[in-house]
């Protein structure tokens, strides 16, 4: 497995007892999921006595750091929540434990408890680092009145079906106004569509970009083609005044977003605008979207790691799962806690259940955020007209392929040891 070997062999545990032999458990929860989670704690340890977890909230913006800094000096927590994106990079440093033999003897934790796309966003060299907490992936939000005036009662299906339905928008919309939003500044769009037309964005070692290839060179062509014909704005999300007051008054008839925005749009958008969603068309019919949100890994330093994992399992609960989305609105990683009336009786959230049989996970590798900005630059790029398509994709291959030289290097030094 590639690791990179950072510090000594021997470290010490960040968590011990407490005075009356309790084992204290260091979770690490963040942004306002850090803050929730306490609500869940006490019942946890009504039922552990012997257990008592020490939650710290820290904001999204300094996790990242923080966590590094805390692996370094050897200060990490037993448990804490991570961006499933950043996976592979903790795996890589070494510092998350592996947890296939944990799940082997689980009565909570099962793969096939989850959305295959969701649990394969933990998987990496073949092994298990984190459990899906709650997920998110991107769907359509849509103007209902607005589509069925050109005729669409039901959301296109097809990427045939989506063009047919913009095109058709243009003249009822007029002048100003545009079928859909598609910020320019945001790498998921033209992500989600090379994933649908079956890109797999790196090669098969992860060791070099893949976006010249016609699966992805083909789904760039569709998405810098919605602006040519005027079906979106060439604009950044810093460039949009109020969002939300601009679909209320039908600036745009769609927009692609993430379950946080059913909320936003419930309490922002003025009564009686008529608003859905729907899973994202396809080349050939619904198409795949991202395979988001977060986990909860174990850090490979704990020395309460038994404890820890049963908290991990407790937050696994199906029932505990559905606690958490009535408390923050995360939608949950648990298949069968999508039963609960919560989920299952609102239509706005159904769209996400069925989009999340349909999720993909990126490429499992510690690069992937600065891959993902590199994206969006080189397709901002090709759509404001600095590059060609064909520019675009060339210089994202050879930045993506520098920013992956050092994963290169290391897979040639594992292949000669291996021989």
């Amino acid at each position: 497995m590639l690791r990179v070997a950072v510090v000594a062999a021997l470290l010490l545990g960040s968590c011990g007892s407490a005075p009356d032999g309790t084992q204290v458990v260091e979770f690490w929860g963040l942004g306002r999921e850090g803050e929730v989670v306490s609500e869940l704690v006490p019942a946890f340890e009504r039922e552990n006595p012997g257990i008592r977890i020490d939650v710290q909230q820290i904001p999204w913006t300094a996790a990242h750091e923080k966590l590094l800094t805390s692996f370094v000096g050897e200060a990490t927590p037993d448990v804490a929540q991570l961006g499933n994106t950043w996976i592979p990079e903790f795996v890589a440093l070494g510092a998350l434990e592996r947890l296939d033999s944990r799940i082997a003897r689980s009565r909570t934790v099962s793969p096939e408890a989850y959305f295959e796309g969701i649990w394969e966003t933990n998987v990496v060299e073949e092994g298990v680092y984190g459990i899906p907490w709650y997920v998110d992936t991107r769907v359509l939000f849509y103007r209902t009145d607005l589509l069925e005036v050109v005729g669409y009662e039901e959301p296109p299906e097809t990427w045939e079906e989506w063009l047919d339905a913009m095109e058709r928008l243009r003249a009822p919309l007029g002048e100003g106004r545009w079928p859909i939003l598609l910020p320019t500044n945001e790498w998921p769009q033209p992500v989600i569509l090379g994933l649908q037309n079956g890109s797999l964005l790196l090669d098969g070692e992860g060791s070099r970009g893949a976006f010249r290839e016609p699966a992805f060179r083909d789904a760039f062509g569709f998405y810098v083609d919605l602006f040519r014909r005027g079906y979106a704005p060439a604009v950044a999300s810093t460039q949009i005044a109020n969002l939300f007051q601009q679909f209320a008054r039908g600036d745009f008839a769609m927009v692609i977003t993430g379950p946080w925005g059913i909320g936003e749009f419930r309490r922002r958008l003025p009564a009686g605008v008529p608003w859905t969603t729907a899973p994202l068309p396809g080349p050939d019919g619904p198409g795949v979207s991202l395979a988001g949100g977060s986990s909860l890994v174990l850090f490979a330093d704990s020395d309460a790691d038994s404890a820890a994992w049963r908290f991990v399992e407790y937050l696994s609960r199906p029932e505990i799962q559905v606690r958490f989305y009535e408390l923050t609105g995360d939608l949950p990683g648990r298949v069968e806690a999508w039963t609960a009336p919560s989920l299952s009786a609102d239509s706005e959230v159904q769209a996400f259940r069925d989009q999340l049989e349909r999720a993909a996970p990126l490429p499992r590798v510690p690069e992937w955020e600065r891959i993902a900005t590199k994206v969006y630059e080189y397709g901002e790029a090709a759509v404001r007209g600095r590059l060609t398509e064909e520019e675009a994709l060339a210089a994202l291959d050879r930045d993506v392929d520098r920013i992956l030289a050092k994963r290169r290097w290391m897979l040639a030094r594992l292949d000669e040891s291996a021989r």
